[in-house]
């Protein structure tokens, strides 16, 4: 147990370290985020889409009735619900404001909350770790500064919101450290750290609980007693999976998600020392931008050119004075090396890329793919060794100049200083698209049309038939706002048996003629659109295409025939256009065979079909281009081969046909 006069230092130490974490908050984002009723920058999609799930996530949760589990959100994934953990809305923090929610303002937001306690945590719990490896105050927090600014997070914050409590790596890391040196393994502390983590996001489970296993399997080893440290691991494990069921992360069956399957999240080799972030960032004012392949952005793990010099400097130096000794070190922590290895090689994956080239492909049966799928996003599993490089370039510096009395400060602290001058074009970057999402307009911005604000109100569902796509997130928001249920997968998980059969279901209704009034129907694929609507186009819906900023819309809604709008929507009806499919694969580019570029195709439909009866000339532009063949031998497609030399300028056209000249 620490002395009285060490709990003072290590309360100092947290605290004051908590508050470089404010710092870094406020330095870069400001205190916007702070205002509890500043929605802004999370409508307007803070460096990318995600943080508008979370709060559409949130807004869902917000006006479903309590119950037990917490944490359902009855209007999504309708009519089953589902946990808002899957659209990480951080089911802590979402129970929490759920119960305080007749309090609460209109509009309540939490994330900028959220993300100033893990900076402060983050910042505490790195500046008590680095004091378990030198003496006083100063240099602790000196070195905490490359805790505080970890790219890592700051990749996250905000975007990936949840993903931004790596404090919980930390404190994992300090009570693992902390119990080889006191002996202990049963700490409240830690219990709690790895309980919070199903609660905050189940990413974290695997990491904290590595390191906690780590601890035990060190202790038991030493103390050859096991049974004590194995019990309470279990009783942590299964406190976790309580509070898991409690905040309803085994609800229901959400086993539908991204097609991506295990591997294509991968880490590069080159993941240490590439400083390229999502959406071009460039988080080195020094260091080039290496290639990646497919999902190898999601494992981002850059160190940062201070890490990679202290890290090069402390062990050549060690080295040099004969003081680096590897072994010694495997002997006492080898169960934390096995364990970080193990998890850099889930990282990795059995898909091996380096650079802009795979490498290897290893043979993995597929019921072992779909069991790591569990995790897919592979490459986040490396952050516990990730932030032991942290800490090892610290302490490596430390042992370097320890001999002389100011020599540690000037090493950690020239390290912390060429780290923050390396991350400020990332650091800088993050707060212009802060700022830049909160100039963002309130209403969706996809959803600009004069439809969405006739149709508010109108309906008490929203229902995909078909995909998610570009906006899917906008139109959350605005059933979220409107008060209307949605089947649109937009969460990372939902039940994908369920909703392909409630899909199924709708269709067939509209086949026969069935218009339920209190829905509004919704297809992102214009073919899915035609098949349908010919029955009850004449039932009182609108029915058309809606042009959005990402793409398009295809919609019957109920009860609004005859209703005005605007030129971004286009009604079903003789005079709508043709398009060709935008259909890729091996053979079709959009839509058009890629080997003559003179056949396109077009979704099977009634409408198509008495569109081309009788025609021998599509136009486009002005320009007509003869039929030569209509080909239907593949199933729910026609084929089209036209006199045309290079078929892809009808890409995105509209289309019409013209009978043969007399």
């Amino acid at each position: 147990m620490p002395s009285r006069s060490e709990s003072r230092r290590n309360t100092l130490l947290f605290v004051c370290g908590g508050l470089l974490g404010i710092a870094a908050f406020l330095l870069v984002f400001g205190p916007a985020p702070l205002d509890f009723t500043n929605d802004a920058f999370c409508r307007g999609g803070y460096i990318e889409k995600d943080i508008q799930q979370h709060y559409a996530g949130w807004l869902f949760y917000r006006q479903s009735p309590l119950r037990f589990p917490l944490c359902i959100a009855e209007s999504v994934n309708w009519p089953a619900g589902l946990s808002v953990a899957y659209t990480d809305s951080i089911p802590l923090f979402a129970a929490f404001f759920r119960l305080l929610s007749p309090l609460l303002p209109g509009t309540f937001q939490y994330f900028g909350w959220f993300t100033l306690l893990c900076l402060f945590l983050q910042g505490g719990f790195g500046a008590l770790l680095l004091g378990l490896f030198a003496k006083g105050k100063v240099l602790p927090l000196v070195g905490d500064l490359v805790f505080v600014f970890s790219p890592v997070l700051w990749e996250r914050a905000l975007r990936h919101t949840s993903l931004a409590a790596q404090f919980l790596l930390l404190g994992a890391l300090y009570y693992y450290f902390r119990s080889g040196r006191e002996g202990r393994f049963a700490y409240g502390g830690l219990f709690l750290l790895n309980v919070l983590t199903i609660t905050i996001h189940p990413y974290f489970v695997p990491m904290t609980y590595a390191v906690t296993l780590a601890m035990v399997l060190r202790h038991s080893w030493r103390s050859r007693r096991p049974l004590r440290p194995l019990g309470w691991l279990a009783c942590n494990l299964a406190a976790t999976v309580a509070a898991g069921w409690a905040f309803g992360l085994f609800y229901g069956t959400a086993t539908g998600g991204s097609d991506a399957l295990y591997g294509y999240f991968g880490m590069n080799l080159n993941s240490l020392w590439n400083p390229a972030g999502v959406n071009g960032v460039d988080w080195s004012l020094f260091l080039p931008t290496q290639n990646q392949v497919g999902g190898n952005y999601d494992a981002f793990a850059y160190l940062g050119l201070g890490v990679l010099a202290g890290l090069a400097a402390g062990g050549v130096g060690l080295a040099l004075l004969r003081q680096l000794h590897p072994f010694a070190l495997l002997r006492r922590h080898g169960a934390l090396a096995a364990v970080c290895l193990l998890l850099t090689l889930f990282a990795v994956s059995h898909t091996i890329t380096a650079n802009g080239a795979t490498l290897a492909v290893l043979p993995l049966p597929g019921q072992l793919i779909r069991l790591f799928s569990v995790f897919r996003s592979s490459g986040r599993m490396f952050w516990p060794a990730y932030y032991l490089l942290l800490l090892l370039a610290f302490v490596w510096l430390y042992r370097l100049g320890r001999a002389r009395k100011a020599l540690p400060l000037a090493l950690v602290g020239a390290m912390a200083a060429l780290q923050l001058l390396d991350l400020s074009p990332g650091l800088l970057q993050r707060g212009q698209a802060f700022r830049q999402a909160e100039q963002q307009p309130a209403f969706p911005s996809a959803l600009t049309s004069t439809f969405w604000q006739e149709a508010a109100g109108r309906y008490e569902h929203l229902v995909s038939l078909d995909t998610l796509q570009y906006d899917g997130l906008h139109l959350a928001l605005y059933a979220a706002d409107n008060g209307m249920t949605t089947n649109d997968p937009f969460a990372a998980r939902h039940d994908a048996e369920a909703l392909a059969a409630q899909q199924q279901q709708l269709l067939e209704e509209l086949a026969q003629g069935i218009l339920r009034e209190d829905t509004l129907y919704l297809f992102a694929v214009e073919g899915n659109f035609l098949q349908a609507v010919e029955p009850v186009k004449d039932s009182g819906a609108w029915c058309g295409r809606i042009e959005t900023e990402g793409g398009s819309w295809y919609v019957i809604a109920p009860g609004m025939a005859g209703i005005t709008l605007d030129e971004n929507c286009t009604p079903y009806g003789p005079e709508y256009p043709l398009r060709i499919a935008d259909y890729t694969d091996g053979l079709w580019n959009r839509g058009v065979l890629d080997s003559d570029r003179r056949v396109v195709c077009m979704a099977d439909s009634p409408f198509a079909r008495a569109k081309l009866e009788g025609a021998c000339y599509l136009c486009a532009g002005g320009q007509e281009y003869e039929i030569l063949q209509v080909d239907d031998s593949d199933p729910g497609w026609l084929m089209i081969t036209l006199d045309i030399p290079d078929a892809t300028v009808l890409w995105g056209q509209e289309l019409e046909t013209k009978p043969c000249k007399n």
